[in-house]
């Protein structure tokens, strides 16, 4: 399996990985977990918990874009070096996005969210010359 596929493979499970931190911070705030309306429940979180919750949808929609971007620079045959530096780095920013969004951090939260698209932009750009 390639470097872009493994890190597809990270960005993909990262959703589950906040919702675990979610979960937690909700239970912490709340004192327990409403599995029968939880999107209801969502609402009525403040704080870090409610950002974890935030982060965690986020983290779903940069899987879609990332996860085309990767299977378009693969199927077009796009240079594997770049691709991979490209994927990498799309990683770091989805491992820094969360941490400072729970920390409420929203300049930095917005730079990692844009360098983050800036390497979506950079694997559309190899398949467009592979």
């Amino acid at each position: 399996m390639t470097t872009p596929f493994w890190c597809l493979l990270f960005v993909a499970v990262m959703p589950y990985l906040l919702a675990g931190l979610g979960g937690y911070l909700r239970v912490q705030q709340l004192g327990g977990l409403d599995a029968e309306h939880p999107r209801v429940q969502a609402l009525e979180l403040r704080g870090a918990a409610a950002r974890a919750y935030a982060a965690q949808q986020n983290a779903w929609e940069a899987v879609a874009l990332f996860g085309t971007a990767v299977f378009l620079a693969h199927f077009t045959g796009a240079n594997p070096g770049s691709s991979a530096t490209a994927s990498l780095g799309f990683v770091a920013t989805r491992v820094l996005h969360p941490v400072f969004y729970v920390a409420n951090v929203p300049m930095a939260r917005t730079l990692v969210f844009v360098a983050g698209l800036g390497c979506c932009i950079w694997l559309f750009v190899l398949a467009a010359t592979a």
